[in-house]
């Protein structure tokens, strides 16, 4: 499949089976994590694979919808943002890089058939205290990881006429 192909089967899944992922996909998406460009390559990031089986009742503090927990994984991407490239006006990019981390993973589970669900709406300190980290260490975003279950999802987009301008 094509790369715009890939980008438009990509959608966010909320219903997911029980069939475990395969440990050679999982390891697919996470060297795309690796693979991911950083500001001034950086690389200050972490990922952290969580596996749900007996974390239910964890998972649910961070994040309580039931389908957030169904899948067999759950990924976060988390930054130092001490470490990562500031920019001349104070802008620090540690938010941008976990983005384009998640995106890439979320991209190649897509390409391998798997679904996903960027979350990012988390109580942040549940996510700390499962994680292990302290405040030097941001959870930016979390997503479900396994074999979408039945569910249907209307893609909404506005016009490119409303988002591209041309100067």
């Amino acid at each position: 499949m094509n790369y715009l192909e890939l980008i438009n089967k990509r959608h966010s899944v909320r219903t997911y089976t029980n069939k475990n992922v395969e440990k050679e996909k999982l390891d697919k998406i996470l060297e795309a994590a690796l693979l991911a460009p950083t500001a001034a390559n950086k690389q200050s990031f972490r990922v952290y694979v969580i596996s749900t089986k007996d974390k239910v009742d964890v998972l649910k503090k961070i994040y309580p919808k039931e389908w957030f927990s169904a899948a067999p994984y759950v990924v976060c991407v988390c930054t130092i943002p001490s470490k990562c490239w500031i920019r001349n006006n104070g802008k620090n990019f540690s938010d941008v890089d976990a983005a384009i981390v998640m995106d890439h993973m979320i991209l190649e589970a897509t390409e391998l058939g798997l679904g996903t669900c960027w979350v990012g709406a988390f109580d942040i300190d549940a996510a700390r205290e499962l994680l292990g980290v302290d405040e030097t260490y941001e959870p930016v975003v979390f997503s479900p990881i396994g074999y979408a279950g039945d569910g249907e999802f209307k893609r909404i987009r506005k016009p490119m006429k409303d988002i591209v301008f041309y100067k």
